[in-house]
């Protein structure tokens, strides 16, 4: 549920903060415009790999992402994440998409 919440969570970030705003020309050209695409874009893209990474280790060996190597793996990405967010993305949204995995992360943990 964690990485399948990522995934959604890294394409929704990507179509509302990148696509949606370049079809739109909600930003006008320029060095600052192509930092604010770049870094949304990063930051999409690794959660969306990330995810779906982890859901094809999720298919393949379940126990696997219950050990504490993933458990300590993924609650770090969280945190980068979140951490990410707050110092360079304008937004809130993509630091609340991060904090909920983190937490879907320690509830999967937990109740394992």
């Amino acid at each position: 549920m964690a990485y399948g919440w990522l995934t959604f969570g890294g394409a929704m970030h990507f179509v509302i903060d990148v696509l949606s705003q370049h079809l739109r020309g909600r930003r006008a050209p320029g060095p600052a415009t192509t930092l604010y695409f770049g870094l949304n874009t990063a930051y999409a893209l690794g959660q969306i790999l990330f995810g779906v990474l982890c859901l094809l280790v999720a298919r393949r060996a379940p126990a696997l992402l219950g050990q504490w190597p993933a458990v300590v793996l993924s609650l770090g990405a969280a945190l980068g994440w979140v951490g990410f967010g707050f110092v360079f993305l304008e937004y809130r949204e993509p630091r609340i998409v991060a904090a909920l995995f983190g937490a879907l992360v320690v509830a999967a943990a937990v109740t394992a």
